[in-house]
């Protein structure tokens, strides 16, 4: 495996970098609350960041969400593109692909995702009901890709739909999704469906595959979080001194940071192979699982410690790093705590990966 970037994927990190940096400051944030920065989405959209992701793959856009999570900023860049982009390229029909993928691309379209599988039923043919309490970044959504008890995936417009502001953990302009016969489209029906590569027989199933792949990125966004968590603490004890040498002089400050190092670099290698995996049409579902697992246990980990590098001053809700904190408490719940995930990785290491749940990356 090499997980060295492409020339590609290598700019593409330094211009979202860039942009995040100059846009994504802690005044923007505070002025934005739990809602989204229109402005920087226009500006990711315009830089074509979001339509790159088609070509850099999952592995580019887990170097993208990095930048991300370093500044916490409040776009629905991971989700439209899991959601979005990589599931109607990988899943939709040739007609989908034309007819979604441009405007996807451009910005115009933002697509998020609810994959509460056991919440959602079809009752009549294209018509969709249930409740799912939190979608993320709803508010923001032009269409929702919805799984149903079948574990189908449908996408349903948000003006069909009752969409009811709810506020999560981190500020992710989320709601709750409402449908009641409401029509919904069948992503990939009469589509070519993805095949595992392994053994060229075994049919993944397109809701595996999603689920895997959004795990995988929303770890590459918590690996993020944490650099910038930890970035923050570094900084901090480096500069605020007790009894006239700098915090970050005890040993005990060293441990928990590096401690806290360790467990970013144990959540981004494993996003990174699970990334890598997929881009290389090789199985990867224990691979996300495993970095899921990471970006829970251990993201938890990081933010806590974080915060109390800081001391008195973690405890400010309006200090940056208690972004970081919120942001480390959403991540390390959202689509499966460290204990389902491990469950999951579990039964599929007895099963076997590549049957049953098992899941491989998809070729359109």
């Amino acid at each position: 495996m090499d997980f060295t970037p492409t020339q590609e994927q290598a700019a593409a990190r330094e211009l979202a970098a860039r942009i995040f940096g100059d846009l994504s400051t802690p005044e923007r944030l505070a002025a934005a609350g739990t809602g989204s920065d229109a402005e920087l989405w226009k500006a990711l959209c315009e830089a074509g960041l979001v339509a790159a992701v088609e070509e850099i793959g999952l592995l580019g856009l887990v170097l993208l969400l990095e930048e991300q999570g370093r500044t916490t900023a409040q776009v629905p860049f991971a989700a439209s593109c899991v959601y979005g982009l990589l599931a109607v390229s990988a899943h939709g029909s040739a007609e989908q692909r034309e007819r979604l993928l441009p405007g996807i691309g451009d910005g115009t379209a933002v697509v998020s995702g609810a994959l509460c599988e056991a919440a959602v039923r079809e009752e009549r043919p294209g018509e969709l009901s249930g409740t799912v309490a939190a979608v993320p970044w709803l508010r923001d959504a032009t269409h929702v890709l919805v799984v149903d008890d079948k574990r189908r995936l449908w996408l349903v417009r948000s003006t069909d739909a009752e969409c009811t502001p709810v506020e999560l953990t981190a500020p992710w302009s989320a709601g709750r999704l409402t449908l009641d016969g409401t029509p919904a489209e069948r992503l990939g029906e009469g589509a070519y469906e993805s095949r595992v590569r392994r053994d060229g027989a075994n049919e993944g199933r397109p809701y595996d595959d999603v689920l895997a792949t959004a795990r995988t990125a929303f770890a590459g966004l918590q690996a993020g979080v944490c650099a910038g968590s930890l970035a923050r603490a570094v900084e901090h004890t480096n500069t605020r001194e007790q009894f006239g040498r700098p915090l970050a002089a005890k040993q005990g400050v060293q441990l928990r940071a590096a401690d806290a190092y360790m467990d970013t670099e144990a959540i981004r290698v494993t996003a990174y192979e699970a990334a890598w995996r997929r881009d290389e049409r090789l199985e990867y579902a224990s691979h996300a699982l495993t970095a899921a697992w990471w970006a829970s246990e251990a993201g938890q980990r990081v933010v806590h410690t974080g915060q109390h590098l800081h001391g008195g001053m973690g405890a400010d809700l309006d200090h940056p790093v208690h972004r970081h904190f919120l942001w480390g408490r959403q991540l390390d719940a959202y689509l499966g705590c460290g204990s389902e995930v491990l469950q999951e990785l579990g039964e599929l290491i007895v099963h076997g990966e590549g049957e049953g749940e098992g899941t491989g990356a998809v070729e359109a």
